[in-house]
């Protein structure tokens, strides 16, 4: 994972968007379209996207592909952004 990749994958709404139905529970291609108005070739461009940078995984169960988080990239992401916190809030 490389912070380009992440940011890059991240600055879209519609990535933000599809990360965000993740949230809760792995989703297939075609649950996670149904929240779309988007080609299905265009669904597939930000998923390999999010894949690239490692956002997500793929799950193949049976003739289904799922999506699912990957929270370590999210951790690792956070745990850099923490280190621009201030400790004492009167500064």
């Amino acid at each position: 994972m490389g912070f380009p990749e992440t940011f890059k994958a991240l600055s879209d709404p519609i990535r933000r968007e599809i990360l965000v139905l993740l949230k809760d529970k792995r989703l297939s291609v075609g649950e996670i379209k149904d929240h779309f108005d988007i080609t299905g070739a265009t669904l597939s461009y930000h998923l390999a996207q999010l894949k690239k940078a490692e956002l997500i995984h793929e799950i193949k169960y049976k003739n289904y592909i799922y999506y699912e988080l990957n929270t370590t990239v999210f951790e690792e992401t956070m745990l850099w952004f923490s280190q621009f916190r201030k400790d004492d809030p009167d500064v």
